[in-house]
């Protein structure tokens, strides 16, 4: 029978996986870096996050990109337990809208791009995540979003490059912004933003199966600008919990050399909300959390294992 398409390419990414590794292996030797995106567990300690994230065997941690955090306090902690901190996760709501047409309001937005730079490198993070334009706004103002927002990011491109900190771009399905929603138009939006401080890509494995025509292709054109990638099953559940071909993404991931250097493969099922958001300033539901995790890396963990036994 004939392979679908999707099949067709499943198999080109194993066929270009197995190839690369035999005449590579080297480069096949190091697992992948595993963390996890804590702003999800909301409004839950720091210290309870890690001891979470700690007893499924993770050693690294995406923090939540708030202003309100103390960075002594914070590292504090962090060493406290054992992690590492991989990145921060920049939130973006309608206040901080890097395209808005409202000067006060791209103001600030630079402003917080700026401040959250200095403490991700205070807690030794290698890259902070950005969006283009604010999550929870779907519809364009103007024509002149692209532009604004590219303008606006380059005034951070310095603070960027001084800090040594990785800007990563993260396209977002179109349910959620208006702006930037597959790899090809970060890539677009990168150029455009014209810095070399401001270069590389944060991708996200939900927001692909919503806007990409082939997940792995996807992760294949990010290439050696994808620092962090973001991962959540088809319905934005654990990994496994849904359809995603959690195979293909781990060879993809290998093949572009996430398994390589500051580069980090970080869970974050959500759940399907139009604004996420609404999980940082929640309650964090313990049991619920706790199952996430485990489910999570323990799936993740045994796919990549089978995937590098192959």
């Amino acid at each position: 029978m004939k392979l679908q398409n999707f099949e067709q390419r499943d198999q080109a990414i194993r066929q270009q996986y197995l190839t690369a590794k035999r005449c590579n292996p080297d480069k096949f030797a190091s697992k992948l870096k595993l963390s996890w995106s804590i702003w999800m567990f909301g409004i839950e300690p720091l210290e309870q996050s890690l001891i979470r994230l700690k007893k499924a065997g993770l050693s690294y941690v995406e923090l939540k990109g708030d202003p309100s955090q103390d960075p002594e306090t914070v590292t504090k902690v962090i060493e406290r337990h054992g992690f590492t901190v991989s990145g921060v996760c920049g939130l973006f709501p309608l206040d901080r809208d890097l395209a808005s047409s409202d000067v006060q309001i791209q103001d600030n937005a630079v402003k917080y791009v700026k401040q959250e730079i200095q403490f991700t490198k205070a807690v030794e993070g290698s890259y902070f995540i950005v969006v283009p334009s604010a999550v929870g706004r779907t519809r364009a103002v103007d024509d002149r979003e692209f532009t604004r927002s590219a303008q606006a990011l380059r005034r951070c491109g310095d603070d960027f490059q001084k800090a040594g900190i990785k800007a990563v771009v993260e396209p977002i399905r179109s349910a959620e912004v208006s702006l930037v929603h597959t790899v090809d138009e970060a890539l677009q939006y990168i150029e455009a933003v014209d810095h070399p401080g401001i270069a590389h890509i944060n991708a996200d494995t939900y927001h692909m199966l919503n806007e990409e025509s082939h997940v792995g292709d996807a992760i294949l054109r990010c290439g050696s600008r994808l620092v962090n990638l973001h991962v959540a099953d088809s319905n934005r559940d654990a990994p496994g919990k849904g359809m995603m071909n959690v195979d293909v993404v781990i060879m993809a991931a290998y093949l572009v050399g996430m398994n390589q250097g500051n580069r980090f493969i970080t869970f974050e099922p959500l759940g399907p909300y139009a604004d996420p958001y609404v999980l940082s300033t929640q309650p964090c539901k313990t049991d619920v959390m706790d199952q996430l995790v485990r489910d999570s890396v323990d799936y993740f963990r045994e796919r990549e294992e089978i995937v590098r036994n192959l």
